[in-house]
């Protein structure tokens, strides 16, 4: 069940690159849903943006 404060949407996904996205969270051992939202954070970091929820979680305020 998703959390309350989570957004849900349907995704529609190359079925190779689910596998790969599967095989990549079983061995960070992290759900699929936890290895896309990484991902998709990983992302967004590596592009200098920070959601602001994120932003106070990470500096402890």
């Amino acid at each position: 069940m998703a959390s309350p404060d989570k957004k849900a949407f349907l995704l529609r996904i190359d079925p190779e690159l689910w596998e790969e996205i599967e095989r990549l969270a079983q061995a960070e051992l992290r759900s699929v849903n936890a290895q896309v939202e990484y991902l998709l954070r990983d992302a967004l970091d590596r592009r200098g943006i920070r959601p602001a929820a994120r932003r106070k979680t990470r500096g402890g305020s």
